[in-house]
């Protein structure tokens, strides 16, 4: 089975921690050299230097705001302009957590912008480059919400199920160019996100903690959270050559906890 990605280039975002950095690292093994998106440019100096160089690949990063795609769409294709990409990670931090009742309209607006729009603008920007090279992945990160909405997670719940309609889409219609475009869903995982959901979740309901992160886990099949390391693995089989007919497909990587087929 081939996973090498010796010689390819890849953009990934929102990876200065967490899953994005995870992936990142993975990469980066498996010989990609990686070019890293997030608005904290000191984070991205260090995320940089956690990467491997064995292969002699290079590494960099691009500072960028999500929260302000015009700003994203300029450095994305000036970026785009003078370098060949093969690899895309789409990911982006989730929306604060919620019901769907109380969400205000602002909410919506900016999260589809953060998430779809700014997946929009990153893969028109690296399809011609993808194209010229007859090589190309594109992995979103999403959540398992797109199978199953979460609770209290109204947001969140409504913008990833459109990310994933969105990428479907784009699926069918690039195909043809060998490139592929597919979802990684992750479940409860060892992360800064994570820490603060189970945080907010223990304040609302005048608990601790502890009892929070325990119900969780029981939620769990495999009695346990993720390791971003673990998410990372698919995301890199995903951008490799091993998985050249897998395409327009999502798949939760949740320990078992997604309560459908």
């Amino acid at each position: 089975m081939n996973l090498s990605l010796e010689g390819k280039k890849a953009i990934v975002c929102g990876s200065t921690q967490g899953i994005g950095l995870a992936i990142a690292e993975e990469l980066a093994l498996l010989g990609a050299g990686c070019t890293l998106i997030a608005r904290n440019e000191e984070g991205l100096k260090e995320a940089v230097l956690k990467l491997d160089t064995q292969l002699r690949q290079q590494h960099g990063y691009l500072v960028a705001d999500f929260s302000r795609p015009d700003e994203l769409k300029k450095v994305i294709e000036a970026f785009a302009a003078k370098n060949t990409v093969h690899i895309l990670i789409n990911n982006t931090g989730g929306p604060a957590a919620g019901p769907i009742t109380e969400a205000t309209e602002e909410a919506f607006l900016n999260t589809f912008n953060q998430h779809l729009i700014c997946n929009h603008i990153l893969t028109r920007a690296v399809i011609p480059s993808m194209k010229k090279e007859g090589y190309g992945r594109i992995v979103n990160v999403i959540s398992t919400s797109v199978k199953i909405p979460l609770k209290n997670l109204g947001v969140s719940n409504t913008i990833r199920g459109a990310v994933a309609s969105w990428a479907k889409t784009m699926a069918n219609e690039l195909g043809q160019y060998n490139i592929t475009v597919n979802n990684v869903l992750p479940g409860f995982t060892s992360t800064q996100r994570l820490s603060t959901l189970i945080d907010n979740i223990a304040k609302k309901g005048n608990t601790v903690v502890d009892i929070v992160e325990k119900n969780m886990v029981e939620e769990v099949p495999m009695k346990r959270f993720a390791d971003a390391s673990e998410i990372a693995a698919v995301a890199a089989f995903l951008a490799s050559p091993a998985a050249s007919y897998v395409n327009g497909v999502s798949i939760p990587v949740d320990g078992g906890r997604t309560g459908s087929i």
